[in-house]
């Protein structure tokens, strides 16, 4: 597993967990488990991917969600979108079918509120508890273990996930009841949306201007105008590069998610939006899988 700064585990004893969904964060989210001394079974649709996680972190896979959380106190789950937690989730085969009365389900996916309110009142249902978890810090965030993890749910159930969860996390934080979480990250995408337009037409208009643009972000970078995106990708978008993880397609979904929840509470999000829109150019112009910062290339 890649990682620039090697992770320090707090001391916590070994539990018996399980992880669904090993994508560019869940495989390695699922590894510092593993290396922390926790006996992890992993769940994901391919069964390449299941292998290559358990021939690396020697930890147990399983065919069905259902198989990999016999048994378990805690489990994790990462996939893509409402739908994709459903079908691991729910169902005959689903995690909430095969866990043990109490056990807790803690969800990383990026999702809907809704979806969270509806998997939370499922579980109380079945006996079990349920956790919205989505996450910030990305790709190397994933990697390094040091992921900032917004919560929703009760508080019995995250204080007994947090210590688990921090062989991942940087900080691990209870917002509110149920769907808090999803509602976090969608203000976190928001903040990142507006910065990226900013620093893309910061950056462009610089260049035109005949400025030494990597310069000028040393000295700006001191001031006011000191941000991470500035920090981690200003001299990426100045070089046109953006392999960098968070991908378009992955900001758009969570964009659209921002948007919906905003025609039901009344927020207004003009510029949102219109980033948004942004984010389809860069679409348009074969960046799907371009991270984040691309929105620059609009403007070249």
């Amino acid at each position: 597993m890649a990682s620039t700064n090697p992770k320090t585990y707090e001391s916590t004893p070994s539990r018996k967990v399980a992880f669904l969904g090993l994508g560019v964060m869940g495989f390695p989210m699922a590894g510092h488990l593993a290396l922390a001394g926790h006996q992890v079974t992993v769940y994901n649709r391919s069964a390449e991917k299941r292998e290559a996680w358990r021939k690396e972190f020697k930890g147990n896979a399983a065919a069905t969600p259902r198989e990999a959380v016999a048994g378990c106190e805690l489990v994790f789950c990462c996939v893509g979108n409402d739908d994709d937690l459903r079908s691991v989730v729910l169902g005959e085969q689903g995690a909430f079918a095969g866990m043990k009365p109490g056990a807790i389900l803690v969800d990383h996916t990026t999702a809907s509120a809704d979806v969270a309110r509806e998997l939370s009142a499922e579980a109380k249902q079945r006996g079990l508890q349920f956790v919205d978890a989505p996450v910030s810090g990305g790709q190397a965030g994933a990697q390094n273990g040091m992921l900032t993890v917004m919560c929703g749910g009760e508080q019995a159930a995250f204080d007994a996930a947090k210590p688990v969860a921090m062989a991942f996390s940087r900080a691990f934080t209870l917002l509110g009841a149920s769907g808090s979480g999803q509602l976090a990250k969608m203000v976190n995408q928001v903040a990142i949306a507006g910065l990226v337009q900013g620093l893309s037409e910061a950056i462009a208009f610089g260049m035109k201007a005949g400025l030494d643009m990597e310069q000028v972000l040393e000295v700006i970078g001191k001031g006011a105008a000191q941000s991470w995106q500035m920090d981690n990708r200003g001299k990426t978008m100045i070089a046109d590069k953006f392999e960098f993880g968070f991908a378009v397609d992955w900001m758009r979904k969570d964009l659209g998610l921002v948007l919906d929840e905003a025609k039901r509470n009344g927020a207004r999000m003009p510029v949102t939006a219109l980033v948004d829109q942004f984010y389809a150019d860069v679409q348009a112009m074969g960046g799907k899988r371009w991270d984040t910062s691309s929105l620059i290339k609009r403007l070249r």
